[in-house]
């Protein structure tokens, strides 16, 4: 059968982010996760739609892709599919062209799990290994200490707050209120929950949003920040602890997070909140 790669309307998002909450389950590499498609989702349901991208065969869907950027297609597959030579190879074709309205011209780059074989043909195509990333898991079998510092959930009424710590905790950062409520429309957003940290002065001090993806499935961080005014107090930890206690209550297997492996302070931060750090990860990319 045909390979049909699509770019989804509104609705067709909620049978793409299906599918890779399908797709997680313990023991699985590094992988796009719906909640990257729930972060995404910030920028509105119909600026998510227009950076999805799927492939079917038979009506089923095989992969998911997001563009994360002009540049970068975050993708997975199909558990059954990782080995699908026809997919892989059908992936390569369109990655390659940007007739495709996949990838532009230019550089680009491809995450893809590390045991699929669309790897293996993106390097017989000429493609390169790019900087390595830290995948981290904690297992959340066993109940997760107290952070020590006071945690709170917060909703539609204090997105300010959250919003405000985020564009503090990162360069460049615009996010705003109004990004909050639009990632809180996102179909993600029905298993994920806001934290937001504070200090002993009740000053807000750093903030993380995390996504499950169902019970005994592995949950994400994503983001974890800490106010640039506030570091070196051992928030990071602190957040990144009851965000692994909140993911174990809303049923998830694990919690996992990934961050560039230069990011020697963030890796260090996951460690001391009881992440175990996986075997590093490499996106592909080819100079236009």
């Amino acid at each position: 059968m045909t390979i049909t790669l699509r770019t989804p309307d509104v609705d067709g998002l909620v049978d793409a982010v299906d599918a890779l909450g399908d797709w997680q389950h313990e023991g699985a590499p590094m992988q796009l996760h719906p909640g990257d498609v729930g972060w995404f989702w910030r920028f509105g349901a119909a600026a998510t739609a227009a950076a999805v991208r799927t492939w079917s065969r038979g009506g089923r869907i095989l992969a998911v892709g997001l563009l994360d950027g002009p540049g970068l297609l975050r993708m997975t597959l199909a558990p059954d599919a990782h080995q699908d030579e026809e997919l892989a190879r059908q992936l390569v074709v369109d990655l390659a062209d940007p007739g495709r309205a996949v990838l532009p011209e230019g550089r680009v780059a491809v995450e893809a799990p590390i045991d699929a074989l669309v790897q293996d043909v993106l390097a017989e195509a000429g493609w390169r290994t790019d900087e390595p990333w830290t995948p981290l898991r904690r297992d959340l079998s066993d109940r997760v200490d107290d952070p020590g510092v006071r945690i709170e959930a917060v909703g539609p009424d204090r997105a300010h707050e959250w919003a405000a710590v985020i564009r503090a905790s990162f360069d460049g950062s615009t996010f705003t209120a109004e990004r909050w409520h639009a990632m809180a429309t996102g179909q993600p957003f029905a298993d994920a929950r806001c934290l937001v940290a504070y200090d002993g002065a009740d000053a807000a001090v750093a903030a993380v949003t995390v996504w499950s993806a169902g019970p005994g499935t592995p949950g994400l961080l994503e983001p974890m920040g800490v106010h640039r005014e506030h570091r070196g107090h051992g928030y990071g930890t602190a957040i990144t602890v009851a965000a692994a206690s909140a993911l174990r209550e809303m049923g998830s297997s694990s919690a996992i997070v990934c961050t560039p492996s230069d990011n020697v302070g963030g890796v260090a931060t996951y460690r001391a909140a009881g992440f175990s750090p996986r075997p590093e990860v490499r996106d592909l990319y080819r100079e236009g």
